[in-house]
């Protein structure tokens, strides 16, 4: 939040003259147009309708500052420091319309209600960005504490008490509060006791519980620390939060006396999320030099101090969370109730974003930004010169409307698609807001270049939490990963889930290096996990506050064998499986079961590399197997019994060994085309890539050449007629064509089965494959059997015909087969006895 990092106290000036005197006075530099502001109430329209309490410009920076401020009575209802051409509050205060002691009544209560004052201020870090500030209640027996630090929001703050007993300053057995924000931007604090110098592990059977744990994991631990109030403005982290002087807790806590000087411990480092083993945060290690991420301090809680100047003034002050457009990649607009809107004061319900409340929107000139609106009928978009939104001519103001307008409104049925292209001449800082009311978005940051334009193709990953970015090469794919949210590091996965993945981890050393390494993933321990020598070139990894981007290029064919990373094979023609992870921190060397990630994706993404487009992971399954055994049907059944029926069935009489070849065939290619036209439809797509594909594609054509040429074939010899060459040749290439498709078909039979296996890791495969043998065996025995009782007759017909029909060439010519006794005549009674015959024609 833009606020500037006001603190103040304001009082009537002592001199009894018209002025405020305003003391301990910090602000960062606003805008040349920010003011001390009189109005009548802190909503919208009340500043908007307010006027300058000071012409004092507040465009510089104060530190501990005291100012008079003159006015002339009355009194406002409410001081302000505001500014009127971005509607924005900085903060504010109310004033009485009375006497002196009214306002110095009600500044003290101001005071007491203002959870960043206190009395006393002390920096903890060298580079002076972790301070500490507290207010002794000796009285009540409590102390209300305040850390403050301009670090991240993933980051902690921990302070607390030494071991009194210790010979030398040390944070083993120290009392700690744990503070900073959840994820939601929760703030949280937490006691926390250090028993050991590693992150948290909670005893199984009898081995204790030991690290840097919430006193409640402990037997007999509890939280005595009370969250008072937090926030997170301009890049700065700050929490207060009470505790007793002499806790309950004597076993975990520290009891700490009111005027005793007493060795005190304060550290910064990232904060591990909970997750399914731990529902607890966890500060990581420090992991930097002394006084500037940890330190010791001796500290009186009775001493007045305050030497904490001025405001805290982070690098980076635009905390909102932030969103990339990418090409392709719809924004989802939509309205909820404000809880942590950057520029107050706001409206009850605001625009968010991808799920994310006024995000900080970045787009690359020359790329288009698609939105699809579904905030309400009420919620009409539109991108805007003008920080205000809600149509500035309503307030005889000027702007210039980049795209949408009064049409741009629609709700989830009926969603309304808006694309704006940013040009050269779209200026560096727009703003995206409804044309009906004011202040429901925030800014779009415009500029040249990025992944967008480096890629050809970019994909959100499950839970819109990470984008993939790639570019196919002929032999090669470059990949991009980028996350939406802050994090240790970021992981994406090839493959089902996180466990059995080829994964490439990118994180940020503790010298700010960037760094990206490959894993071959097979258990959920810290064993599970191996490095892999994957070749990935070009590699790239930055963070950005906070937030992850890595880049390489690998190769779509390891060129290697013998290891498990050469299996790592991506085929632009299949659907590539990508999962991803996120955690607080990782190391390239000893893992642990403490860089486990802390957030993942609920299931994987298939990502369409050649479409350029992702779909949900869905179990095809059912799909599959229809199509499997479809297509078992037809080549493991009719069309290998259709050319059964062809071969061994002539011997029936009439033509019904024909009939039975013909429905056999016809059904089997029938059921063959609807089981190919049943997984294209399902899956999307039909591409020629996988061997089961190949050997798919040639089976079908081998089948469908069947019946055409079948259509042309040459016409059957009569009896006794020899056959024609054409017939010959016919007859030579229908039966080859025919046993040939059979044997592919079954090729592409087994080759399907193992496309299964690698798709799906299903259990059941190599059962299916051994029974699909089984079955091929058994028709191979019965085809042979009958092949061989197919032979014995045909042999048996040959001997028959030869000895009563077509002769034996090495019987003696001269024996008469018309006659009775079948005796041989000589010569001379042949000629002897000459028998006429006359021939007539039959159709006289």
């Amino acid at each position: 939040m833009l606020q500037h990092q006001l603190r103040g106290t304001v009082r009537l000036a002592a001199n009894g003259t018209c002025a405020l005197e305003l003391s301990r006075f910090d602000l960062l530099a606003a805008s040349p147009s920010a003011r001390f502001w009189a109005a009548d109430g802190p909503s919208m329209a009340d500043l908007a309708a307010g006027r300058a309490f000071s012409p004092l410009p507040l465009n510089r920076t104060f530190r501990n500052a005291s100012l008079e401020l003159p006015f002339a009575r009355p009194l406002p209802r409410l001081l302000a420091l505001y500014d009127p051409d971005t509607s924005s509050d900085f903060g504010h205060v109310f004033l009485p319309n009375g006497t002196a002691s009214e306002l110095d009544t009600s500044a003290a209560a101001a005071t007491e209600r203002a959870p960043t004052m206190f009395d006393n201020c002390i920096p903890l870090s060298g580079t002076e960005t972790y301070r500490l500030r507290w207010t002794l209640n000796a009285s009540a027996g409590t102390v209300e504490i305040g850390l403050e630090a301009a670090i991240g929001s993933e980051y902690y703050m921990a302070f607390g008490w030494a071991d009194p007993k210790a010979n030398a300053p040390a944070m083993i057995h120290a009392d700690v509060v744990v503070a900073g924000f959840t994820e939601e931007g929760t703030p949280f604090a937490e006691d926390y006791y250090i028993s050991d110098y590693t992150e948290c592990t909670l005893g199984k059977d009898d081995s204790p519980v030991s690290g840097v744990c919430p006193d409640k994991v402990y037997e007999d631990g509890k939280n005595d620390s009370v969250l008072v109030y937090g926030h997170r403005r301009d890049g700065v982290s700050f929490v207060r939060y009470v505790r007793k002087l002499d806790s309950d807790d004597t076993k975990y806590d520290v009891p700490v006396g009111a005027t005793d000087e007493m060795e005190v411990l304060w550290a910064t480092g990232k904060l591990r999320p909970p997750d399914t083993l731990r529902q607890h945060y966890l500060p990581q290690n420090h992991g930097g030099p002394k006084d500037t991420t940890y330190g010791f301090v001796r500290l009186n809680l009775s001493e007045t101090v305050d030497n904490c100047l001025g405001p805290l003034d982070a690098d980076n002050k635009e905390d909102q969370e932030r969103i990339i457009a990418d090409r392709k990649t719809p924004l989802l607009v939509t309205s909820a109730p404000a809880v942590r809107y950057p520029n107050p004061p706001n409206p009850d319900k605001v625009i968010y974003i991808n799920k994310k409340e006024a995000p900080l929107l970045k787009v690359e000139r020359g790329v288009p930004v698609k939105f699809s609106v579904q905030a309400g009928h009420d919620v009409a978009l539109y991108i805007t010169s003008d920080p205000i939104g809600g149509n500035a001519t309503l307030r005889n103001k000027t702007e210039v409307i980049y795209a949408g307008g009064p049409d741009a409104h629609g709700v989830l049925a009926t969603p309304k698609e808006l694309v704006w292209l940013p040009d050269r001449n779209t200026p560096d800082l727009v703003y995206y807001q409804s044309l009906y009311e004011q202040k429901m978005g925030w800014k779009v940051q415009v500029v040249d270049g990025g992944l967008s334009d480096m890629y050809n193709n970019s994909v959100l990953l499950d839970d819109q939490q990470v984008t993939l970015f790639w570019s196919l090469s002929a032999d090669s794919i470059s990949i991009a990963a980028r996350g939406e949210k802050k994090s240790g590091y970021l992981a994406i996965g090839f493959g089902s889930g996180m466990v059995n993945s080829y994964t490439y981890v990118a994180w940020i050393g503790n010298d700010g290096v960037g760094r990206v390494k490959t894993y071959w993933i097979d258990g959920k321990s810290a064993a599970g996990i191996h490095p892999t020598s994957e070749n990935i070139t070009f590699v790239r990894c930055k963070s950005e506050n906070g937030i992850i981007t890595f880049e390489f290029t690998r190769p779509l064919k390891p060129s290697c064998s013998g290891k498990v990373e050469c299996k790592n094979i991506i085929d632009p023609t299949t659907p590539l499986k990508v999962v991803w992870a996120m955690g607080a921190s990782w190391s390239g060397d000893d893992l642990t079961d403490n860089n486990m990630h802390s957030v993942t994706s609920s299931r994987p993404i298939r990502v369409l590399l050649l479409r350029g487009s992702a779909e949900a992971e869905q179990d095809l399954r059912p799909v599959l197997a229809v199509h499997g055994f479809m297509m078992f049907v037809a080549w493991g059944i009719l069309l290998p019994g259709g050319i059964m029926a062809a071969r061994y069935l002539k011997s029936l009489k009439g033509d019904g060994w024909y009939q039975i070849h013909v429905y056999l065939q016809y059904s089997g290619i029938a059921i063959m085309f609807l089981g190919v036209l049943f997984a294209a439809a399902e899956l999307r797509g039909f591409f020629v890539s996988s061997a089961h594909v190949k050997f798919g594609v040639l089976a079908l054509l081998l089948a469908v050449l069947q019946p055409l040429n079948a259509k042309f074939r040459p016409s059957k010899p009569a009896n006794g007629e020899v056959p024609s060459r054409n017939r010959i040749l016919w007859e030579y290439l229908h039966v080859i064509t025919g046993r040939s498709a059979i044997v592919v078909g079954i090729v592409a039979l087994f080759t399907g089965m193992k496309h299964l296996g690698h798709r799906y890791d299903s259990e059941n495969v190599e059962e299916l494959t051994w029974a699909l043998m089984l079955w091929v065996l058994s028709v191979i025995v019965i085809v042979l059997c009958l092949e061989y009782k197919e032979v014995k007759r045909r042999s048996s017909d040959r001997s028959v015909r030869g000895h009563w029909v077509l002769g034996n060439t090495e019987e003696d010519d001269s024996v008469d087969l018309l006659h009775p006794d079948g005796t041989a005549r000589n010569s001379e009674s042949s000629s002897s006895g000459v028998m006429e015959v006359q021939l007539e024609p039959l159709n006289r």
